[in-house]
């Protein structure tokens, strides 16, 4: 019977645990337990996810030009969406023999250059319309800078965002309609600056509200109309009010902002934003059973260390995932069983090691296969071969581990090494919940990229920017406006940025001041306003409770965290 081991993470050289129940899936799955403490695993899988920089290119099948989330200078063939799912050409064009005498993660790398990869994973012009700059994006109208959401119309610099319309600079907001700056929202319509709220309507620069409407600068409501600063008062009071603060301008929004950032440290906060859950512990969960360590993860099942995704079963360290079953270390695999170490991989079962594979079972170190099966390095094997192959190879891992440049040991058993992604750290998803400078992420051994030279010449500051929508002429759009942050911080700043005619339109009709900020820089500062992917044990601030708890607000956070019996007696 399986004992509490304490393990040292190879890589941050803190200790972790593994649990007896751990110990049952990793037998169940068949593979060895982790060497890594569950955050550098993490991490090292969001090394390998890029879906918010683009870079233009041309398809090395058919010539066009394309927008890719593939810099130029990587050595990876490239082919536009269209021609990626054609029959214009056949990965077993590709097939390989594995080599016993080099390293598997060497020759899969090797390997993994040579089969063509998708330019972006969207449906822009088969399921979607005018959809170009997105990624992880399906069924969807006229969006730009969209990433990881499914039908969506009409919306611009959204992220993880589903049936929406008309929404710009939103995070995690579904179900929602004409809103701006929104941040976990559902069921929202003509919102700006609204967070962690539901079911609402005509609110503005609001904290944890449900079921309300035409509220301004209040949190922890239910249920109310006509509320500023969590006082009510009447229509013609309050639409008085929101006249004054002049919101249709950049110093009246700044203004609000401000009051804002001050209100919600006052607000009391619930220690976890789960909903339907047992025995479970994360953050932003619903209708979850036995999940230990999950965030923003819907319908899931005696699992641990789930990050973003619908629908899971007895799965561990899964990332932008839905629909699968015993499934382990993997990004964006749906509707998936058994699925080990795989990335973007759909409708698969029994696989290892594989990437962008589909509809396919039984498969070791693939790339691109569609309805195939018994497959290793694209190369079609009998059952009897396959199974008598695999083994070996696992063992070959064993005997001939990969040993990145810092010394970390790569055996069966882990997820591909991290200075094998096509992607710079600072490309990907890690640098955004987990930043590092330059100078850290060189020192940890991830690759860094620097700004690609940029030939334009910034024709308008955003400080020179008109201060109320009304003053702002068509010519904007022939315009380009340079970035508040100059390039000085560490969020990606693009430094200048141009207003498209939807963004216009947009904020004309939402009485919006011109935004100061790239749109890069505009999202890390929604990012900043979400809780860590971290829990910590923390005691109620309630006075004279004595609960404790597992949160994702810090100990040294400023703000007022209850347990959920304190909370619910003091805001619902």
């Amino acid at each position: 019977m399986s004992i509490v081991q304490t393990k040292q993470c190879q890589n941050c050289k803190q200790n972790f645990i593994i649990e007896p129940d751990d110990f049952d899936f990793y037998e169940k799955i068949k593979v060895p337990p982790p060497s890594r403490c569950p955050e550098c695993r993490l991490i090292r899988r969001a090394v390998f996810r890029n879906y918010n920089n683009f870079y233009k290119r041309k398809c090395d099948l058919c010539g066009c030009s394309i927008i890719s989330n593939y810099s130029t200078n990587t050595p990876y063939k490239i082919y536009c969406v269209k021609c990626w799912w054609s029959d214009g050409w056949d990965p077993f064009d590709y097939e390989q023999k594995i080599d016993f005498s080099r390293n598997f993660f060497e020759q899969f790398s090797d390997f993994e250059k040579r089969v063509p990869a998708i330019s972006l994973m969207n449906d822009d012009g088969i399921g979607s319309i005018n959809c170009r700059y997105t990624y992880d994006f399906a069924e969807g109208k006229n969006c730009y800078l969209v990433f990881s959401c499914w039908r969506v119309e009409d919306s611009f610099n959204c992220c993880h965002t589903n049936y929406v319309k008309q929404l710009a600079d939103s995070l995690h907001t579904h179900n929602s309609e004409l809103c701006y700056e929104t941040i976990h929202c559902n069921r929202c319509y003509n919102c700006r600056f609204t967070y962690c709220s539901q079911d609402s309507h005509d609110c503005h620069f609001v904290y944890n509200l449900k079921n309300c409407s035409h509220c301004f600068l209040s949190s922890n409501l239910r249920n109310k109309k006509y509320f500023v600063f969590n006082k009510p008062y009447s229509k013609e009071e309050y639409e008085k009010i929101l006249k004054q603060y002049e919101l249709d301008t950049f110093h009246g929004q700044r203004k609000a902002k401000e009051q804002f950032n001050k209100l919600i440290l006052e607000a009391i906060r619930r220690s976890s934003r789960n909903i339907r859950c047992t025995n479970s512990f994360g953050d932003n969960l619903r209708n979850c059973k036995n999940l230990y360590y999950g965030f923003i993860f819907n319908d899931v099942v005696d699992s641990k260390f789930l990050f973003f995704g619908d629908t899971a079963e007895n799965s561990y360290d899964i990332l932008f995932s839905a629909k699968v079953k015993l499934c382990y270390e993997g990004i964006t695999i749906d509707k998936s069983h058994l699925a080990r170490f795989a990335i973007l991989s759909w409708n698969c079962s029994d696989i290892h090691y594989s990437n962008h594979c589909h509809s396919s079972s039984h498969l070791f170190a693939c790339v691109g296969l569609r309805n195939k099966q018994y497959c290793i390095l694209n190369k079609q094997y009998s059952k009897e071969e396959y199974e008598a192959l695999v083994p070996k190879i696992i063992s070959h891992m064993n005997d001939m581990p990969y040993t990145d440049k810092k010394g970390r040991v790569y055996k069966y058993g882990e997820f591909f090494p991290t200075e094998l992604s096509p992607f710079a750290y600072n490309e990907t998803i890690a640098q955004e919940y987990f930043p590092l400078t330059k100078q850290q992420a060189q020192e940890q051994g991830y690759l860094w990229k620097d700004p690609e030279p940029r030939n334009y010449q910034i024709t308008i500051k955003s400080q020179d920017l008109p201060d109320n929508i009304k003053d702002v002429e068509d010519s904007i759009l022939k315009e380009i406006i340079g970035c508040a942050h100059q390039g000085r911080c560490n969020e990606q700043c693009t430094e200048a940025f141009r207003i498209i005619p939807q963004e216009l339109a947009f904020y004309r009709r939402m009485n919006l001041p011109l935004p100061r900020l790239c749109p890069n820089c505009r999202h890390y500062q929604r990012l900043k306003q979400r809780n860590p992917l971290k829990l910590w044990k923390r005691q109620c601030m309630a006075p004279g409770c004595p609960n404790t708890f597992e949160t994702s607000y810090a100990p040294d956070r400023p703000e007022i965290v209850y347990c959920e019996a304190c909370y619910l007696k003091e805001v619902v």
